[in-house]
């Protein structure tokens, strides 16, 4: 009985569990695409169901409003090591971006499946932590990831719907394969 107690905890299980929710984003935006010309909510304008207005303004819970019935739960969009954001008990009621562990990836297609389509937000780019918004990530910019979260790695969700652990350097090498730059809004 005591055994589970003695033995020392280092948080795989947590990592999972935010690998698991990215990619049930992923499917949730691919489901949605499908039902809506293969785009996702943030390329589709607002009075056609979407969240492409404002999305670029930097709501990304828009996004994920676009997506409920897709999204099982908003339980789905806060990371099991986020200890700076909470669940959202729906996805009308109050739901902002102070309910999301995830930025979104604006520029993001199944013509390029490297493309980021999402991850953790825990993030530093040139020293400072990201901040809420839109952030234009280019190849040369310095982006580590916080130790807030996963110890100092993150996951990413790629347009062709894999999820990947990866750290700075992955990182850095998914925003170098995505493009040039890679737009991001951050929550």
């Amino acid at each position: 009985v005591l055994l589970p107690v003695l033995v020392p905890h280092h948080g795989g299980g947590q990592r999972i569990n935010c690998v698991n929710n990215l990619k049930e984003m992923a499917l949730a935006f691919k489901i949605w695409g499908g039902d809506n010309s293969d785009k996702y909510p943030m390329q589709v304008s607002v009075t056609n169901g979407g969240a492409m207005e404002l999305a670029v303004a930097g709501n990304v819970s828009a996004i994920f409003r676009a997506m409920f019935n897709e999204l099982s739960t908003p339980k789905l969009l806060i990371c099991p090591e986020d200890t700076m954001h909470t669940v959202a008990s729906n996805f009308s009621t109050g739901f902002d971006n102070s309910h999301l562990s995830y930025f979104v990836g604006l520029v993001t297609n199944d013509d390029n499946p490297q493309m980021i389509l999402s991850g953790d937000d825990n993030f530093l780019v040139n020293g400072k932590p990201v901040q809420p918004g839109i952030l234009n990530l280019w190849t040369n910019s310095s982006v580590v990831w916080a130790k807030t979260r996963h110890i100092s790695v993150g996951n990413i969700g790629l347009a062709d719907g894999s999820v990947q652990q990866v750290t700075r350097l992955g990182l850095a090498s998914a925003i170098s394969n995505a493009t040039a730059s890679s737009r991001l809004v951050i929550p």
